[in-house]
């Protein structure tokens, strides 16, 4: 025996408007017990909308206008109501919010699969129960952050589709598009680093900053834990925070080659994974010597998502593609090398992404070679840091591994170790 689908699409919607309506009863007694009957229904009332909702759609789903009629009569009843309420100084309109939801329900299961009024109904459930959490969400969050957001899809959803994605640039051999898409792609693994590292870690403990922190700028991340190297004297967690930075910095690198050029990136798999792998067992071992210590970082709190940061990384990108080929044209392979090595005293991000997208005269092995020194200097950086801010108690075991790392990416690079 088969079961009509008019049936089971009402049986659903009946489950539904009745499990939504206990759930909204629950909500009312656990948040506006004080307010008596002063709400719009009950557990049976929002099964007899979701009913009705179905009924009136069944009777002309074309024009709509039972239905559409009966929703402009439950708008009514509730401006009553809710006048009433605002008379006593309250103004929330959470039930009609939900009585609209649940007028829907009907509609929804005869025009979409199953899978869409189950999610309308788990949201529902969900924001609910989620008052407290989103409240409290609301209070510690930095309202900038929206901001930021925004200027995410500013650059991602509008900026990007608007650029043309052939080579009109005049002595490059990549389009406007390509550029803007590497700024997306750096800005996108940042801004995610930054959002986990704040939101979803706020205890900022030592090695947890470095992890998070190496996502979108190990050398950064070093400077900041340096410091509190020095502050804090021997210890071994900041140590191991310092060189999961830069374990995390080739895992980084290793997705942004993924993107832009897949051979290159198959070919940076095994010395970037056996270097952050090695890193990362340094920083296991160093964690594992822990002393009694605070279990804060003080993380500087700044957003790297920024549209200055975007343009500026665009015109470096730009630039180090314009200087990489003066470079290869006038001193060929040699010429790259060095300029690898001096680049990774600098922001690598522009100069790697040329090396992924450009058009050279050299090939693919001398890029990855290039890669690598880039990588392997920009640690040694990181090591004089480390020494720098840390001073030789806070920062010298951290600065020879980070540039123990540097030296022998270089090696690997030159001479395949």
């Amino acid at each position: 025996m088969t079961l009509s689908p008019d049936l089971i699409h009402l049986a659903v919607t009946i489950v539904f408007s009745f499990l939504v309506g206990m759930e909204l009863r629950t909500y009312r007694e656990q948040y506006h017990a004080k307010e008596g009957n002063l709400y719009f229904g009950t557990a049976r009332t929002y099964t007899f909308i979701g009913i009705l909702g179905y009924l009136f759609y069944r009777l002309d789903p074309t024009g709509l206008t039972v239905y559409i009629a009966a929703l402009l009569g439950l708008s009514v009843l509730f401006a009553m109501l809710y006048w009433r309420k605002l008379g006593e100084g309250k103004s929330s309109i959470l039930p009609y919010v939900v009585m609209l939801s649940v007028y829907t329900f009907g509609p929804l299961t005869e025009r979409f699969p199953l899978w869409m009024p189950s999610l309308l109904f788990v949201l529902i459930i969900f924001l609910l129960n989620a008052k407290q959490s989103l409240q409290h969400w609301g209070e510690t969050v930095n309202m900038r952050e929206f901001e930021t957001l925004g200027k995410m899809v500013l650059l991602s959803a509008v900026i990007l589709p608007l650029l043309p994605n052939t080579d009109t640039i005049p002595y490059l051999p990549i389009s406007p598009f390509k550029i803007w898409l590497a700024v997306v792609v750096i800005s996108a693994i940042s801004y995610g680093g930054y959002l986990v590292q704040k939101y979803f870690f706020p205890s900022k403990g030592y090695f947890l900053t470095g992890i998070f922190g190496g996502t979108y700028s190990s050398t950064a991340t070093t400077v900041v834990l340096a410091r509190k190297a020095k502050v804090g004297g021997d210890n071994p967690v900041i140590d191991a925070a310092i060189i999961a930075a830069t374990s995390m910095m080739y895992l980084r690198l290793l997705v942004v080659a993924a993107v832009f050029n897949f051979s290159v990136a198959k070919a940076l798999i095994l010395p970037f994974v056996v270097m952050a792998l090695g890193g990362l067992l340094l920083s296991f071992f160093y964690l594992s010597l822990k002393k009694q210590q605070i279990n804060h970082a003080e993380f500087v709190d700044k957003n790297p998502l920024e549209l200055g940061t975007a343009f500026l990384f665009a015109g470096l990108f730009v630039l180090m593609m314009v200087i990489t080929h003066f470079v290869i044209g006038h001193y060929g392979n040699s010429g790259l090398q060095v300029l690898s090595f001096l680049v990774g005293f600098t922001d690598i991000d522009p100069f790697i992404l040329s090396l992924l997208t450009g058009k050279y005269t050299v090939a693919q092995a001398e890029l990855v070679t290039a890669i690598m020194i880039a990588a392997g200097s920009n640690n040694i950086l990181k090591a004089i840091y480390a020494v720098w801010f840390g001073g030789i108690k806070g920062g010298s075991r951290s600065a020879f591994w980070v540039g123990l790392l540097g030296v022998l990416t270089i090696a690997w690079a030159l001479y395949g170790i």
